[in-house]
């Protein structure tokens, strides 16, 4: 994207908001929920009133629904903070958790 990260939330929230979600509140249930996995390597870190943005995503290692395709899209992606490669990530969730994921 051309849009840097504050601005590239920005839009992403106002699509969430048209597909239908209507509380911000943490975990709670939604139509839709994008976030920004990363952003060209870099480390961000930003708290303003309403919103935070932490990029790369905080938890994107323990979830295997983000690492594959991730990996599918970039094998070579290694994590800016964790200084780990995409494969290394893979490795610690196990393959039984990367069994959980259906194909569709």
């Amino acid at each position: 994207t051309y849009l840097k990260p504050v601005l590239l939330l920005q839009k992403l929230k106002l699509i969430e908001i048209k597909l239908g979600r209507k509380n911000n509140f943490k975990n709670y249930p939604r139509t839709c929920d994008i976030d920004i996995i990363d952003y060209d390597n870099q480390i961000i870190n930003l708290n303003w009133s309403a919103n935070s943005l932490e990029i790369p995503h905080p938890r994107l290692q323990y979830r295997n629904f983000v690492l594959l395709p991730l990996f599918e899209i970039s094998k070579n992606w290694k994590h800016p903070k964790l200084n780990l490669k995409i494969t290394d990530l893979l490795d610690k969730i196990g393959i039984n958790n990367l069994r959980s994921i259906k194909l569709i």
